[in-house]
């Protein structure tokens, strides 16, 4: 497996380019742009094509353009947003390298009913995929653990990727989304692990199942999620692709932020070493 870094680890104590420095100085394979935030501002000084020639340049690699929220149960104006907003992420990725674009499902506090969400999903999904088929670009769905996100367990994430039934769209396998709603190991021992494209690894502190936040994410081993029983199944299948390191600790954003990412590189490591 491979160590990328997701930068809303040092959301709020970096930016796109003090995170790929430091990635780089401490060797991780790849880092996850985070493009509603540090990608516009580095775009404040900097251009796509010093980007790509960054990477060009450099051992660590662009994984994912992360992310495009929301993208299901919209409005016809919405959605043509959305629409206009993948576009323009296909062309940014295609010109750094990036394999993967994140999709977030909606969160709201309207109630759908899940075969509206799975329709919705679905449909959506299939037309980003037609447009991301000629970049080479995957589409990687993220359930969200969370009582008011449309697809918020692994097993509803699975159902409608597979519905779709694309080469190009996958499930992002969040390990504290998993565990945040109760998400089903049975459905992770069934699911073909070349639907799951990223894996997110992250821990967390002990509160009941749906009243979890991201706040309450801790680094890898030091939580109470089954990380060695989550991912000793992705790795049993096969799967050799990134363990991204994703949290949104306020504590650790008053870290320096090279502390952040040589600290997340080291716990990640070492919940890797046992399985």
């Amino acid at each position: 497996m491979k160590l990328c870094y997701n930068q809303a680890t040092t959301l709020e104590n970096s930016n796109l380019e003090k995170d790929l420095d430091l990635c780089e100085k401490h060797g991780y394979d790849y880092i996850e742009i985070r493009t509603m935030d540090k990608l516009p501002e580095y775009l404040e000084t900097k251009s796509l094509d010093d980007l790509a020639n960054y990477f060009q340049s450099n051992r660590i690699k662009p994984l994912a353009m992360n992310a495009l929220v929301f993208f299901n149960n919209r409005n016809e104006e919405d959605h043509k947003k959305i629409i206009d907003e993948f576009k323009e992420t296909l062309e940014n990725a295609k010109k750094i390298g990036a394999e993967f674009i994140v999709a977030v499902p909606l969160v709201t506090e309207l109630k759908i009913l899940h075969k509206d969400i799975k329709s919705s999903s679905v449909e959506v999904l299939k037309e980003l995929s037609d447009l991301a088929k000629p970049y080479g670009i995957k589409v990687a769905v993220e359930f969200v653990g969370h009582p008011q996100c449309t697809v918020n367990t692994f097993g509803q994430a699975y159902d409608i990727v597979e519905t779709v039934d694309r080469e190009n769209v996958g499930v992002v396998l969040d390990c504290f989304h998993f565990h945040a709603m109760g998400s089903d190991i049975e459905d992770l021992k069934k699911a073909d692990v070349s639907k799951i494209f990223i894996v997110h690894i992250d821990d967390t502190e002990d509160f009941p199942i749906g009243f979890l936040r991201d706040e309450d994410r801790v680094w890898p081993g030091q939580g109470v999620i089954d990380l060695q029983g989550i991912l000793s199944i992705v790795k049993e299948k096969g799967y050799s692709g990134a363990v991204s390191v994703e949290l949104f600790r306020p504590e650790y954003y008053t870290w320096e932020a090279e502390e952040v990412i040589k600290t997340a590189k080291d716990t990640t490591l070492d919940v890797l070493s046992k399985l």
